[in-house]
């Protein structure tokens, strides 16, 4: 049987394209090497930030709004809670990037937020000690996903709407022509009139390295506050980003979400070694929890208790750490989704969206023109070979 689009990855985004695709009346078949909502990439760990006064770039505020919209729909007709609003808290020297962009860009979108400064930042938030000078920019709406059960939805409805789901089974190799395209596993030849590549830290096989994508290692761990969770749990606690005093990498992490015996989660943003999905240490060391104790220590001292456990997974890095989404620069019918940097999970619900409109009609009316594929080959960085 031939398809009319194939897609390669059933992970946050290519769940999400196989949903809007299907929904659309298309024959989709989705392929994916392991099993659905697995936790051997970059989409697992119980809980993904999701906020709306976006300090990477005012350029993501329009996306991630028609994120949440989505978010709600999915909820609805999958009948699952997905998105929880806690709020959200930026920390850090109202003269820092972080604080300052993120301010930019919440008022050009016309983002609701708050200052705090100094004693008012521990009054509203006790377990957060600022440093001097710190402010803290509160927006109202941001809050939290649960990624495994947002895919599990995803892959849910799309094959309610007709999808062709197969996991375990592995991408050989691809071809594309002028009829289409030729997708070989290690159970069959599957025929289709477009491929859509969301291949995660797989990206580069997948597609010979035509992107300049670095892959890194990332830790996440949840810490038992000492004195107890009553100042984390979510009633009373946002997600939070902690910009770093000396210019390093940010914290970030969440609320208690799991009451006293789940501790508090937490990470550090930021590249802990250069890595493959194949060569990725998956073993948690002493040093990945220093370096994350030590981090989130610095503005809230509670969090200098036991590690309860933790989990390593992958960030797929571009030069900008802005997305790569659109047509493959050398096949044209061949849509690519890449490059999310550790920022991505909360926009694969439009960014499913995004790739549907452009595998069937080769255009999106959302403002997506950031995440251009081309980019690289006008700042000369493409692949040479």
């Amino acid at each position: 049987m031939a398809f009319d689009v194939i897609v390669l990855g059933l992970g946050a985004m290519g769940s999400a394209a196989a949903f809007h695709l299907a929904g659309r009346g298309g024959r989709v078949l989705g392929i994916e090497q392991f099993t659905s909502a697995h936790d051997r990439g970059s989409s697992h760990g119980g809980s993904r930030i999701i906020r709306q006064a976006y300090w990477e770039s005012p350029d993501y505020i329009p996306l991630v709004l028609r994120a949440y919209e989505l978010w709600r729909k999915v909820e609805a007709d999958a009948g699952v809670r997905l998105l929880s609003i806690t709020g959200g808290m930026t920390l850090g020297d109202p003269r820092g990037e972080m604080i300052q962009r993120t301010m930019e860009a919440a008022r050009e979108h016309g983002i609701a937020f708050e200052v705090f400064e100094g004693t008012a930042i521990t009054k509203n938030y006790p377990a957060v000690r600022p440093l001097a000078g710190d402010v803290a920019v509160v927006e109202p709406h941001a809050g939290y996903l649960l990624p495994e059960e947002c895919i599990r939805a995803h892959l849910k409805l799309a094959e309610r709407a007709g999808a062709e789901l197969h996991f375990e089974e592995k991408v050989v190799a691809w071809k594309a022509g002028p009829n289409g395209v030729e997708v070989r596993t290690d159970r069959g030849t599957y025929n289709a009139g477009h491929l859509v590549i969301a291949a995660g830290p797989w990206a580069n096989d997948a597609m010979a390295g035509v992107f300049p994508l670095r892959v890194t290692r990332q830790v996440m761990a949840w810490i038992a506050p000492r004195g107890g969770v009553g100042d984390f749990l979510p009633e009373r606690f946002p997600v939070w980003l902690a910009e770093d005093p000396d210019g390093g990498a940010p914290a970030y992490g969440f609320p208690a979400l799991d009451g006293e015996a789940g501790g508090v989660k937490a990470a550090v943003h930021g590249s802990d070694g250069v890595c493959t999905p194949e060569t990725v240490d998956r073993a948690i060391h002493e040093s990945d929890m220093r370096r994350i104790v030590e981090k989130v220590r610095l503005r809230m001292p509670a969090l200098d208790g036991a590690v309860l456990r933790s989990k390593t997974c992958m960030y797929t890095m571009t030069p900008d750490e802005n997305f790569v989404i659109g047509r493959h620069p050398q096949m044209e019918n061949c849509t690519v989704a890449c490059g999310f940097s550790g920022h991505g999970f909360k926009f694969a619900s439009v960014v499913g969206e995004v790739l549907a409109d452009l595998a069937t009609v080769g255009a999106t009316e959302l403002p997506v023109g950031i995440f251009d594929p081309g980019r690289f080959e006008e700042q000369g960085l493409g692949n040479r070979e």
